[in-house]
């Protein structure tokens, strides 16, 4: 039997997913990060996006609004600012969030945060675009 990854994901309302998988793929705030078993330490934040778990030939979706990966040797754990899994997605929820995002833009007093939110709210339009 192949080795598999420890997976779990919160968010601030509940535990969306605990398992032992072959694959995650990740929205990290510096790109795209496929994660398996054996991964080196690590932690980053999150940015909007869809988070890719593959478990044999079973694939799930969720949808992740921020937050923070860390990978350990005991796995990957995943805390999300929001979470939510992509058959419970919508146009209006994706709009809602686009409006929070273009707030956090405006709302952001540096450089370095005004990038980040842009950044998130990009992914969100992408996202949107996809629906």
């Amino acid at each position: 039997m192949a080795e598999k990854l420890n997976f779990s994901l919160v968010s601030p309302e509940r535990e969306l997913m605990s398992a032992e998988v072959d694959q995650v793929d990740i929205p990290g705030a510096e790109g795209w990060m496929g994660i398996l078993p054996n991964h080196a330490p690590l932690m980053t934040t999150l940015a909007p996006g869809m988070v890719r778990i593959v478990s044999g030939s079973d694939e799930k979706r969720i949808f992740v609004r921020g937050g923070f990966a860390e990978i350990s040797p005991a796995g990957l754990t995943l805390l999300a600012e929001e979470a939510m899994p992509a058959e419970e997605l919508d146009a209006v929820k994706i709009a809602e969030r686009i409006k929070h995002a273009e707030e956090d833009v405006a709302d952001a007093d540096t450089d370095d945060k005004k990038l980040a939110a842009q950044q998130s709210l990009d992914r969100l339009k992408e996202l949107q675009a996809a629906l």
